[in-house]
């Protein structure tokens, strides 16, 4: 189905790479702490345009298809793996162009690409979820918003701070319990989703 839509498919990988060389002309090669935050920011706004559509694209009638052939469980699942494949593949690609244009801060260069690829994972569930819930309630995106700030906020903070691990020289204690603690609000969500979308998906 996401190929059958290449244009909203390469427009977000256009997104990255325009985002990533608007920022490099307005500010070079920031130091690492703003490279950090830059970074960030800019894989918020890429989930929520690749995830918010992961549901929302969805026409009602073929959510009535889906509906005759498989559990709800199994669709919401299906559409997590998607979603962190997907967030995963734009990770990696804005890190490439963060490095090629905005240089490579990181000395931790591997324990920074792996709390990114956990950034991924945690900012996919987040979005994907919300975009069921606003499939559902009448395909209102607002809620999107509404829902997004409370849940992503804590999520972006402690990325944000796990990532400092991997740009500084010595090991920062302490950052084991972080990452767990963001786990298991990704493990909370998840099970929120598999428990509350099967009622939704009856509407």
């Amino acid at each position: 189905m996401e190929w059958r839509q290449k244009h909203a498919l390469f427009g977000v990988f256009v997104y990255v790479g325009a985002t990533v060389f608007v920022v490099y002309m307005m500010n070079g090669q920031p130091d690492a702490r703003v490279w950090n935050a830059l970074f960030w920011l800019t894989q918020l706004f890429v989930s929520v345009n690749t995830m918010a559509k992961s549901f929302l694209q969805e026409h009602p009638n073929r959510f009535r298809y889906y509906y005759t052939i498989t559990r709800p469980s199994t669709f919401l699942l299906a559409k997590l793996v998607y979603s962190l494949v997907l967030m995963v593949v734009m990770c990696t690609i804005s890190l490439l162009l963060y490095g090629l244009m905005l240089g490579w801060p990181p000395v931790q260069a591997g324990l920074y690409i792996a709390i990114a690829f956990t950034g991924s994972l945690s900012l996919s569930v987040v979005f994907t979820f919300l975009s069921a819930i606003a499939a559902r309630a009448q395909q209102n995106a607002s809620l999107m918003a509404i829902l997004g700030f409370p849940l992503v906020t804590p999520v972006l903070m402690m990325l944000s701070k796990l990532a400092q691990s991997g740009l500084s020289p010595v090991y920062m204690p302490g950052w084991w319990g972080l990452a767990l603690v963001l786990l298991a609000l990704d493990a909370v969500i998840v099970g929120l989703g598999l428990i509350l979308f099967p009622f939704l998906w009856k509407e």
